[in-house]
C-alpha cells in the first residue's frame, strides 16, 4: 500500500496488517498493493477499533491475567505476585502496535485524500475521531509500560518519550480534534464502519472529553495545576458522557476473534478477590434476606458478626486481609447489591446467570492425620488471600477452586455483551473527586459521587436499594461505609463471633480494620477520597480493570491487602514475614516490563525509555503519575 501506513518504531514489532473489515474484499488487489484512492479511512479506523477489543489470545493474557489480577478483580497469582510472561508481554505489544498502526492509517489516508481531492464530505470528520481513537490507544500504551514515542503516533520516525510528554500530547490531540468535528456533516453511509458510536459525532466528541477527564484527574497528584486546568476546560463543554446512551462500548459476539468476548475463556474461572469480598461484606447495609427469595439460601444467612468456622492451622494468617483465618459456613448478613448480581453464590442453581462449571461444591480441609473435614459450599459466601500458602496449602482444597467460591456470572463468559471503554458513571466519579479537590464542576462533589452509584447500580438492576444504599453508614470490612457525608473513622476493631474448627467451642475476637498505610499513612479510612474511589473501583467491574488498577497507582485507593507470605516470595523478596501487616507501594504491581522484542530490536530507544522510566525496567518500578511514598 503506497506510503501508507508508517512504522511505530523497529522495536514495535508491526505484524501484517489483517483487516477484519468485509469491504476490503470488494478490493480486487492485493491490501498491500492497493493506493489510497481505493481504501478508505474509516476501514482501518474500525479495524482498530475492532482489533483493540482483544481476540481471545491475547485478551486471556492481557486483560484477564494482568490487568485484571492487578485490579484485584479476581483471585489470581501473576502480576500481583511480581509474576509476568515476556511471551504474553510481547504478543501484547505486537497487537497494541498494529491497533496503532491502523489508526495512523486511517489519518495518513484521510489526509491524502482531502490533498488529491477523492475525499468524501465526511472525509475530515474521520480523521478527527481516528485522532481521539489514537489517544485512547497511547494511554493503553504509556499507562501500561511507561515512556511511549509520540512522534509515531503522528507518523514520524520516532523517539521514545517520557510519560509526561505523552501525556500533553494526548490531551492536546483530544483538544484539537473535538474542536474540528463537524456535527452537521452526515455519515449515513458509513455508520457499519464503526463499531463503537457508527459515526455519531456528538458521542464521540462526547467521548473525547471525557478522556481529557480521565487523563486529566490520572496526572493531578504530580502536575496539578495543568490536570486542574485541562479538567476544567473539557467539563465546562457540557459534553461528556453522560448516560448510557453516550456509553463508549462494543458488542461483543461468539467465536475466536477480535469482537469475541474478553472473559470468555472457561478456563478463567474468574473467582471472587479477597479485596473485593472486604469491599463488597456489610458496604451500603442491604440485607441479604431482601436480595434474595430462595429459602434455602437465605436460611444459610449468618448474623452480621458470624464469621463463621475458625482454621487458623489451615488457613495463612499472613496478609493483611480482615477475614483471614476465617471459612464462613454460610452468607454474609449485609452486602453490597451489585455483588450478588456480578457474582454467583456456590450451588445456587436457580440463578439465570449461575455458570454451570461451578457444579462442584464440595471442598475438603484435613486438620490432622486422622481427621479431614469434608465441607459443603453450598450457599457459603468465602474469599481468599493470593499469594504463598506454604504448607497450608496442601492441607486443603478449597482456595482457589471453581465452585466452592463464588465466581463472576456467566453473562460476561458467553461473549453476549458490550465492553465498556467508558461508561457514565465514571464520569460523575471523576467529577465527585475534582469537585472534593475544589475545581469548577458542573455539580457538587455529592451529587456527582451519588449521580455515578446511581448510574451503576442501573447498570445492574440494583435500583430498588440504591436509596438505603446511599443513606447507608454501615461499615465495610475495611472500615468504610458510602453516605457521603458520614466521615465518622470506625473504631480501631471490630467484634466478631466464631466457632473454632480444632475444639469446636464458641468463641469471640476482635478484628482490627486493615490499616492502608500508603494512603494518608493508614489513618484514614471513610473520608470522602477514599468513599469515591471505592464506589468507582466497584463500578469497574467487570469492564475496566485498568481503570481500577490505575487508580490504586495512583493513589493507594481502595485498600488491596497483602499477598500472604507464609513462605517467601521469589518474585517479591521486598515483602517479608516481617513487614507484611502493612503496606507498601513496592506491595503492588506499577507497569509491565518492555518486552524482550522491543529490546533486542532498538537497544537505543529502550534505553532512552528506561532512562526516562526513572527506574529499573521492572514490575515494581511506578510511572510518573503514580505514588511515589
Amino acid at each position: 500500500m503506497k506510503n501508507i501506513l508508517s512504522k511505530i518504531t523497529v522495536g514495535l514489532l508491526i505484524g501484517t496488517l489483517s483487516v477484519s473489515c468485509s469491504k476490503f474484499e470488494e478490493i480486487n488487489t492485493s491490501p498491500t498493493a492497493a493506493t489510497e484512492n481505493q481504501v478508505k479511512p474509516e476501514y482501518f479506523l474500525n479495524n482498530s477499533i475492532i482489533g483493540s477489543q482483544q481476540d481471545p489470545h491475547v485478551a486471556e493474557r492481557v486483560f484477564v491475567i494482568y490487568w485484571k489480577t492487578a485490579a484485584r478483580q479476581h483471585y489470581l497469582n501473576s502480576l500481583n505476585m511480581g509474576i509476568d510472561d515476556d511471551s504474553y508481554t510481547g504478543d501484547y505489544w505486537r497487537y497494541l502496535s498494529e491497533w496503532l498502526n491502523n489508526a495512523n492509517a486511517a489519518i495518513e489516508i484521510a489526509d491524502k485524500q482531502t490533498a488529491n481531492g477523492t475525499a468524501q464530505p465526511y472525509n475530515e470528520n474521520i480523521k478527527q475521531v481516528a485522532r481521539i481513537w489514537r489517544v485512547y490507544l497511547m494511554s493503553e500504551l504509556t499507562d501500561n509500560f511507561g515512556p511511549a514515542p509520540v512522534a509515531a503516533f503522528q507518523g514520524k520516525n520516532p523517539e521514545f518519550n517520557s510519560v509526561k510528554d505523552v501525556y500533553y500530547f494526548m490531551l492536546d490531540e483530544l483538544k484539537d480534534a473535538t474542536s474540528k468535528i463537524d456535527e452537521k456533516i452526515s455519515s449515513t453511509d458509513i455508520v457499519a464502519y464503526d463499531a463503537a458510536y457508527k459515526f455519531n459525532w456528538e458521542n464521540w466528541i462526547r467521548y473525547a472529553n471525557s478522556m481529557r477527564m480521565r487523563l486529566s484527574m490520572r496526572m493531578s497528584e504530580v502536575d496539578a495545576a495543568k490536570a486542574k486546568s485541562e479538567f476544567e476546560a473539557a467539563v465546562a463543554t457540557n459534553k461528556f458522557i453522560e448516560n448510557k446512551d453516550h456509553n463508549f462500548g462494543v458488542q461483543e459476539k461468539d467465536g475466536w476473534d477480535p469482537l469475541t468476548g474478553v472473559m470468555s475463556r472457561g478456563w478463567n474461572t474468574q473467582l471472587l478477590s479477597a479485596t473485593l469480598n472486604n469491599i463488597f461484606i456489610g458496604l451500603g447495609g442491604v440485607k441479604t434476606e431482601n436480595q434474595f427469595d430462595n429459602p434455602d439460601l437465605i436460611a444459610k444467612i449468618k448474623d452480621e458478626n458470624d464469621l463463621g468456622i475458625r482454621y487458623l492451622n489451615n488457613f495463612s494468617t499472613m496478609s493483611n486481609d480482615p477475614s483471614q483465618g476465617y471459612y464462613l459456613d454460610g452468607l454474609p448478613n449485609k452486602m453490597d447489591p451489585r455483588a450478588y448480581k456480578a457474582f454467583f453464590v456456590p450451588g445456587n442453581t436457580s440463578d439465570p446467570q449461575y455458570w454451570a462449571a461451578a457444579s462442584n461444591q464440595a471442598a475438603s480441609i484435613k486438620v490432622s492425620d486422622t481427621r479431614t473435614d469434608e465441607v459443603n459450599t453450598k450457599y457459603t459466601w468465602n474469599a481468599f488471600s493470593t499469594g504463598t500458602w506454604g504448607g497450608k496449602a496442601s492441607t486443603i482444597v478449597f482456595r482457589g477452586q471453581n465452585g466452592r467460591i463464588p465466581g463472576m456470572i456467566n453473562k460476561f463468559r458467553t461473549s453476549t455483551q458490550k465492553r465498556l471503554f467508558f461508561a457514565s458513571w465514571e464520569s460523575y466519579f471523576l467529577i465527585a473527586e475534582a469537585g472534593l479537590k475544589g475545581w469548577a464542576t458542573p455539580m457538587s462533589d455529592k451529587q456527582a459521587y451519588e449521580k455515578g452509584i446511581e448510574q451503576n447500580f442501573e447498570y445492574w438492576g440494583a435500583e430498588a436499594h440504591l436509596a438505603e444504599y446511599l443513606s447507608s453508614s454501615n461499615y465495610n470490612r475495611v472500615g468504610t461505609s458510602v453516605k457521603y457525608d458520614h466521615t465518622t473513622e470506625p473504631s480501631a476493631t471490630f467484634s466478631v463471633k466464631y466457632k473454632d474448627a480444632y475444639t469446636g467451642a464458641n468463641g469471640t475476637a476482635q478484628i482490627a480494620y486493615p490499616s492502608n498505610t500508603i494512603y494518608k499513612n493508614g489513618t484514614v479510612k471513610n473520608d470522602k477520597l477514599t468513599k469515591i474511589i471505592t464506589q468507582k473501583y466497584i463500578a469497574s467491574f467487570p469492564y475496566l480493570p485498568l481503570e481500577a488498577w490505575s487508580d490504586h497507582r495512583r493513589l493507594g485507593l481502595p485498600f488491596f491487602e497483602n499477598p500472604a507470605v507464609e513462605q517467601p516470595i521469589a518474585t517479591m523478596p521486598q515483602i517479608t514475614s516481617g513487614n507484611y501487616s502493612k503496606n507498601q507501594l513496592n506491595f503492588f504491581p506499577q507497569r509491565l516490563r518492555y518486552p524482550s522484542s522491543f529490546k533486542n530490536a532498538d537497544q537505543a530507544n529502550y534505553d532512552k525509555a528506561v532512562t526516562f522510566l526513572g527506574g529499573e525496567d521492572q514490575i515494581f518500578t511506578p510511572l510518573w503519575w503514580a505514588k511515589k511514598q
